[in-house]
C-alpha cells in the first residue's frame, strides 16, 4: 500500500468539517453546490476548471475528486490533460514574469 501524507479516505470525510461549525459549513456547502450547477458554463466545463485549479493549488483531495467528476461528466483524458497544461502554462508564466522584478532590481543596483 502506497503511503502518502494525505489519506485518500479523508476526502470522503469532507462533510465532517461541519462538526465543529455547522452554521458556516452549511453556508459553504450550499454555496459550493450552487457554484457547480449548470449555468453559463456547463457542469463539465466547471469540473474541468476545478481540475485545473486543483493542480494550481496542488490539492490532492481536489485532484482526486475532480478527476473522477470530470470523467463522470464526460470529459476525455485529452481534455483533462489539456486543462492541466493550461495550469502549467499559467503557473510557469507567473513565475517567469516575476523575472522582470529581478531584472529591474539588477538594473537599479548596476547603475
Amino acid at each position: 500500500m502506497q503511503k502518502t501524507y494525505y489519506d485518500p479516505a479523508d476526502l470522503k470525510k469532507f462533510g465532517d468539517v461541519a462538526e465543529f461549525q455547522p452554521e458556516l459549513a452549511k453556508k459553504f456547502f450550499d454555496y459550493y453546490g450552487d457554484v457547480f450547477k449548470e449555468g453559463a458554463l456547463t457542469a463539465r466545463e466547471k469540473s474541468l476548471i476545478a481540475l485545473a485549479v486543483s493542480h494550481a493549488i496542488q490539492c490532492p483531495y481536489c485532484i482526486d475528486a475532480y478527476t473522477s467528476d470530470s470523467l463522470e461528466k464526460g470529459a476525455t483524458e485529452q481534455q483533462m490533460m489539456e486543462a492541466v497544461h493550461v495550469t502549467t502554462a499559467i503557473r510557469g508564466g507567473a513565475s517567469l514574469v516575476h523575472g522582470v522584478q529581478m531584472m529591474n532590481k539588477v538594473k537599479k543596483l548596476s547603475m
